[in-house]
């Protein structure tokens, strides 16, 4: 598509928001059952999409992506009503007589930008949001998942005219010409190189964004901790999606008395969960692209690899790889890894570890293993990430009750559920004044005497 052909569309969805069709609820109901029943339709293209650009089996493909993406939909369809009334609001004394409330507006006119490890869940997850605030849609699914891509644009074009959510193929000409172009709203979930590049172009319209990013998000496991089912859990959150997920534990904060122990967990988990050879496990996703895969071999030191390590190149796959006695000097705590690449540190004292991850960037989450009350209250209160938990890994994400979002360089506002609804609202404030009594102590000619009494009882 040209960007002639994008500012065409564009202005299409200006002119049918402007019409108001978006607004009344019920249409906004109507169209999230369009978009839940079209899903339902296409469940089994959509699993063979996300297998062709993933590797993903149909199991993990529906578990997070298809039944995630559902559970959102049939979540605003039981509240868009409810998010979408007005809200009375305490007025005032001064005000009398009058009432207020704040009332959630669409933005309007919105472009979602979504990324590949996800492209179903990532795609389909804001627009549920943006069509229950109101919004109209422009989706730019990645390049790097073709196959996904393509069930998408299938899927919106038959649930919606292009005028109201419209789907953009294409690379990075498609970006820059979409980005050029003023949005009410932009949405966009990746790197965090392109994602400076979004937001110095929403910069220049002066465009709210919300930017859902990444980094290194760490995973502590203390000596107390359940060493063995700690394992198995991180094994499931790190290796999930061949380890191509943004809130996957990204490396390994072990205390040192129990570092042994648990690397020998993990390693059993490994073979319990993927089999002796990962590599042969038909369930076993793969690395998006030739480019990536080599990154992720890059950053293997053979000399630290304590398990895994194997790939194959014609198939893109990696095996889940452990690295031992690793350090912050090594390639792979150099970049955020988004691969099956496990690498394990260790620390002696809980109070310098705590100290040193306050120097780094605000991860996009953070895991805790700890049965100390007093390590898991500093954890929550002293460090400043996106999101995470207690004893476990990625779950905190699985649901439509809690906003989930970065911090600092790990992104910036949040999405699902009612804050989802939220980001794609603006909370309009109102007063509605009566009219059969006008107190005058704001008119001038400004005197003193009753009036003044006045003004410092309605005001102190």
């Amino acid at each position: 598509m040209t960007e002639k052909d994008i500012k065409q569309l564009l202005e299409k969805q200006r002119k049918f928001y402007k019409s108001g069709a978006t607004i009344p609820v019920n249409f906004r109901i109507e169209q999230l059952k369009k978009l839940y029943s079209a899903i339902k339709l296409y469940e089994n293209e959509i699993a063979d999409a996300l297998l062709a650009d993933l590797g993903k089996s149909r199991y993990e493909g529906f578990m997070c992506e298809i039944g995630m993406a559902l559970s959102e939909i049939s979540y605003m369809l039981r509240h868009v009503k409810r998010f979408s009334k007005k809200k009375a609001v305490r007025t005032p004394l001064a005000q009398f007589p009058s009432k207020s409330y704040t009332k959630a507006i669409p933005y309007g006119n919105t472009l979602i930008m979504s990324p590949w490890n996800y492209p179903f869940l990532l795609t389909i997850d804001p627009l549920a949001n943006a069509i229950a605030a109101g919004n109209t849609a422009i989706l730019k699914p990645s390049a790097y998942s073709p196959e996904t891509s393509k069930i998408i644009e299938k899927i919106v074009s038959e649930c919606f005219a292009d005028e109201y959510v419209a789907v953009v193929t294409g690379g990075r000409a498609e970006n820059a010409a979409l980005l050029e172009q003023k949005f009410d709203f932009v949405f966009f979930t990746g790197s965090q190189s392109v994602g400076r590049e979004v937001l110095r172009h929403t910069a220049e319209h002066l465009t709210p964004a919300v930017l859902e990013l990444g980094g290194k998000s760490p995973c502590i496991v203390e000596a107390d901790a359940n060493i063995k089912l700690a394992a198995k859990r991180i094994v499931f959150g790190k290796f999930l999606n061949c380890g191509q997920t943004c809130v996957a534990p990204d490396y390994i904060l072990c205390e040192k008395t129990v570092k042994d122990k648990f690397l020998s967990e993990v390693i059993n988990e490994i073979k319990k969960q993927y089999g002796e050879n990962a590599l042969q496990n038909e369930a076993y996703g793969k690395i998006i692209n030739q480019k990536h895969f080599e990154r992720l071999c890059g950053l293997i030191n053979r000399d630290k690899v304590a398990f895994g390590g194997e790939s194959d190149a014609d198939l893109l796959k990696i095996a889940p790889t452990v690295m031992d006695n690793v350090t912050e000097s090594d390639a792979v705590m150099g970049e955020e890894i988004f691969g099956p690449i496990m690498p394990i540190l260790t620390y002696d004292d809980f109070d310098t570890m705590i100290d040193s991850l306050k120097e780094k960037q605000k991860p996009l989450a953070l895991y805790l293993f700890s049965s100390n009350k007093k390590h898991i209250k500093r954890v929550t209160e002293e460090l400043s990430y996106g999101g995470g938990c207690i004893n476990d890994v990625i779950i905190h994400l699985a649901t439509s009750n809690m906003g989930f979002g970065g911090v600092g360089e790990s992104g910036m506002g949040a999405y699902h559920g009612k804050v989802g609804f939220d980001a794609f609202s603006h909370s309009k404030s109102v007063v509605h004044k009566k009219t059969w009594l006008d107190l005058p102590m704001r008119y001038q000619p400004y005197r003193g005497g009753l009036r003044e009494k006045l003004l410092h009882f309605f005001l102190k």
